[in-house]
């Protein structure tokens, strides 16, 4: 590893994940932090491989037009890594996501598709619902470095709902995390992690840190359907992005009375509920989900409706092939490393007339794509919605259809 203190001359080329794409003097790759493309920027290096190096701006010699002073002070160079675009304009953004989004697809997919991006329609600040924080030797909330075991100290952050900003101020000794989550109208609360011995035990407290028993539940209005969060449960972190996914997800299924669902990673069922409502009595759906906390949170959900079935257990492949049939319709929500080994063959063998496919990373996304692609299957719809403001991270919705 070369010494960081060493400065380059670097000129940015294209946007990726992990920086803008440059070179060094030497020719090697190097992916540079807080840069923009056509950017010449004076980078300290620090990781060096045979293949590429990563670097952070130092100094911005020829700015891009997008370049903004970025609104959180921890952000940049040596601060937060939770941030890795507020240095660029709402535009800028958008074309840095559309950028990798569509080299993922090419790259990986072999397909040449670019997205329309949505924005959300609530401002930036205050809007994530949900954050995980790291406690540093004082008890305060921080987030690590980019890259880094690092902890920044943070007070407030500038994106969280403006309701949880309390939690800044508190100490939270002897706590090894702190997930803050001011979900739907009730109460901020805290969802607390410390080990005793080796075993982790979650508490939740309010926001000064004093324990709430029993634990509240999380109660949000989608559209015209409540749901109860548990407080280990899952839940979308844009404030819009439950009515953004719900919305495309009800239309672009297209789902009819009496046709048959299944919704894999169905969480508390903000899919689920309000696809068994169009379905009707005449009809199935089925929600397939690991956590135990969400299971039941989605069978109270859902309460009322007959015709939904919830099951507790992991997506696996012999999942798939028992639960999937040729005129079923599939929503699929993985975790960010998308859909577990051999489910994406299991579910284009079974041959659904319709699958919508909701990702939160474009890469793994582009690879799952990849074997739908080669099974049959045509993308009939792509969109990207930008439910991660301040960041390269986006969320991606798909209709994948029969090939005619």
């Amino acid at each position: 590893m070369s010494d960081p203190t060493d400065e380059e001359i670097v000129r940015i080329e294209r946007p990726a994940t992990g920086g803008g794409v440059g070179r060094l003097s030497d020719g090697l790759v190097v992916f540079v932090r807080d840069s923009l493309p056509g950017e010449l920027v004076a980078v300290s290096v620090g990781e060096r491989t045979t293949s590429f190096a990563r670097a952070v701006t130092r100094r911005v010699l020829e700015p891009s037009a997008d370049r903004v002073t970025a609104p959180c002070r921890f952000s940049g160079a040596g601060g937060c890594g939770g941030c890795d675009l507020q240095h660029a304009s709402v535009a800028g953004q958008a074309s840095w996501k559309e950028s990798i989004v569509t080299e993922q697809l090419r790259r990986i997919a072999g397909i040449d598709y670019t997205p329309a991006l949505v924005h959300a329609p609530s401002p930036a600040q205050g809007s994530r619902t949900r954050l995980r924080c790291a406690v540093d030797d004082d008890g305060r909330l921080a987030l690590r470095a980019s890259r880094s075991h690092s902890l920044v100290t943070i007070n407030p952050c500038w994106l969280v709902d403006s309701r949880a900003q309390e939690a800044f101020s508190t100490e939270w000794k002897q706590a090894d995390e702190v997930e803050l989550r001011a979900i739907g109208d009730a109460p901020p609360f805290a969802v607390v992690k410390r080990h005793v011995g080796r075993t982790a035990r979650f508490e939740v407290c309010d926001l000064r840190g004093h324990r709430i028993d029993p634990a509240p539940f999380s109660r949000v209005a989608v559209g015209d359907t409540f749901y109860n969060v548990s407080p280990q449960s899952f839940w979308q972190s844009h404030v819009d992005a439950p009515s953004m996914l719900l919305e495309r997800v009800l239309s672009l299924s297209s789902v009819q009375r009496g046709d048959r669902v299944v919704d894999l990673y169905s969480g508390v069922g903000l899919f689920t509920v309000a696809l068994a409502a169009a379905v009707g009595t005449t009809g199935r759906v089925v929600g397939v989900e690991s956590s135990p906390h969400a299971v039941r949170d989605a069978r109270e959900n859902g309460a009322g409706h007959s015709q939904l079935r919830v099951r507790q257990t992991m997506v696996t492949a012999d999942v798939v092939r028992n639960l999937i049939g040729p005129s079923d319709i599939v929503v699929v929500d993985p975790p960010r490393a998308g859909l577990a080994k051999g489910v994406a063959a299991a579910i284009a063998d079974r041959r659904p007339r319709r699958i919508v496919y909701v990702s939160c990373d474009a890469a793994t996304f582009a690879r799952d794509l990849k074997v739908f692609l080669s099974s049959g299957f045509s993308v009939s719809h792509m969109e990207i919605l930008d439910l991660f403001p301040m960041t390269e991270h986006v969320e991606l919705i798909s209709l994948l259809d029969i090939a005619p």
